[in-house]
């Protein structure tokens, strides 16, 4: 493929994936979040210059972890920088990004942990920047903007927020996401038969997670089990939990490989390792 392209980059786990096997020319990440990227513009630019800043970070927290990251929260909500938002990411619960209704990042610290080390973050910052280095594009645009600006040479791939996580009752993820708006946009798509891949709705057990997209965009559902529910297993339970990965017809058309939807389900689940945010 030319251009592999994430309007719902987050971690660019996929981007990196197909980096690391050298499927596409180009890569295109984009997320509404600013902080994030800006966050992959030093990634990508200033490797060494963020190592070092991360580095002061994690030496300065020693003996006060906690203290130290509702410092650095502090001042990342009164003026971003991407040294802070890479420690709070390393420190947080679950590495994920959480608002309050006021808009500012308000996830605690996990203090089972210090994030990784040093040495080990440089090594993941470095790594990544030699991959993406001079071939990708950064971007912090709405999710429509850029599937417009696609073509039948890019494969897209989207990993959405999951449904019922934005909004304004429920400010745990950055910006607003709209399901009708989202399934016009994917039907724009299968008409200019552009390849892409999304990753949506799902179940753990009988329990269903989110709606499913309509049968009208004619795309081929697969379930991916990822894995044991860590919320059922808090409670005693035993349960999988099912996530539904939909292909397009055009890409289902254009892969002479039947193995296609594997390689595209096995190379998600890489997310948790590259950064050690998980």
């Amino acid at each position: 493929m030319n251009r592999f392209v994430e309007p719902f980059a987050g971690s660019a786990a996929m981007s990196i994936a197909c980096a690391m096997e050298e499927r596409a020319q180009k890569y295109w990440i984009n997320d509404t979040h600013a902080p994030l990227i800006e966050l992959w513009r030093e990634i990508i630019a200033r490797p060494q210059v963020l190592s070092e800043s991360y580095s002061k970070l994690w030496s300065n927290q020693l003996g006060r972890e906690r203290e130290f990251f509702i410092e650095v929260r502090r001042r990342f909500n009164q003026k971003s920088s991407a040294p802070d938002f890479l420690y709070l990411l390393a420190r947080c619960v679950k590495a994920a990004v959480r608002y309050n209704n006021h808009g500012e990042f308000n996830n605690s610290p996990d203090n089972r942990r210090r994030g990784a080390k040093p040495e080990e973050m440089t090594w993941r910052i470095l790594s990544t920047s030699n991959l993406l280095r001079n071939r990708t594009k950064l971007s912090c645009l709405d999710y429509k903007d850029v599937l417009q600006a696609c073509s039948r040479d890019d494969l897209i791939y989207m990993d959405p927020p999951y449904q019922g996580v934005t909004g304004r009752r429920d400010h745990r993820y950055h910006g607003d996401f709209d399901h009708e708006q989202f399934c016009d946009s994917l039907a724009d798509l299968v008409k200019q038969k552009i390849l892409f891949a999304v990753s949506y709705d799902g179940r753990t057990g009988t329990k269903v997670h989110g709606e499913v997209l309509p049968d009208t965009l004619n795309l081929t559902r697969l379930e991916v089990c990822a894995g044991p529910s860590t919320q059922a297993t808090l409670l005693g339970r035993s349960q999988l939990t099912y996530e539904s990965l939909y292909i397009s017809p055009a890409l289902i058309s254009h892969s002479e490989n039947s193995n296609l939807p594997k390689r595209v389900l096995n190379t998600r689940r890489t997310h948790n390792d590259l950064f050690g945010l998980a």
